[in-house]
């Protein structure tokens, strides 16, 4: 049942100037899946299905990495994910956000939904615990914030999803991806800020 029920967590990307954040919030596994060494997604639905697509997708990147010689770019990471879940749309339960940094564009964020549509977006949630923070997400997010805004803003919004769905939270996994490289940040629950009695 938690493999098909793996949906019970939020997503939150966002682009900033030279910055792309991925974050997500489990209460037993982590679904932020490094597919390249800049580029990662989150994954929502299925969780067999959604790892098995991501480990196709990071088999297609290796070669087309040593193919081209060079890192692949994010847009292709995501365009492998849809391409992935458009031919297999009958028998795949998967949904992924990817997010990376390519030395074409910067930062990016995608959404590749059920049955491979790929959508370009600065800013996207997902997952069950999204419902609850639509209305925050559109009245915070500034495609101008500081690194440190970004992240205070992603930390609160999982934090408001993981007080109102039973289903999503415990920690916060935020993957900040730069020109530079990766950092990976870990804010443990009884860190992560109260907006209300539970």
């Amino acid at each position: 049942e938690s493999v098909q029920n793996s949906q019970t967590n939020v997503m939150l990307h966002t682009k900033l100037n030279d910055t792309s954040m991925e974050y997500v919030s489990s209460k037993t596994i982590n679904k932020v899946i490094q597919v390249h060494d800049q580029i990662f997604c989150c994954i929502a639905g299925s969780l067999a299905d959604a790892q098995a697509v991501t480990k196709a997708a990071k088999s297609h990147l290796s070669f087309h990495s040593v193919q081209m010689e060079s890192p692949p770019l994010v847009i292709a990471a995501a365009s492998v994910l849809k391409e992935l879940c458009y031919k297999n749309k009958e028998e795949l339960q998967a949904g992924f956000i990817t997010a990376g940094w390519d030395r074409k564009k910067g930062p990016q964020v995608y959404v590749v939904s059920l049955g491979g549509m790929l959508i370009s977006q600065s800013v996207t949630i997902g997952g069950s615990g999204s419902t609850f923070i639509y209305g925050y997400v559109d009245a915070k997010y500034k495609p101008d914030m500081t690194r440190e805004e970004c992240q205070q803003f992603a930390t609160n919004a999982l934090a408001l999803a993981m007080g109102r769905d039973n289903v999503s939270g415990g920690v916060v996994h935020l993957v900040v991806i730069t020109e530079k490289g990766v950092e990976h940040v870990v804010v443990p629950g009884d860190k992560l800020p109260r907006f209300h009695d539970e």
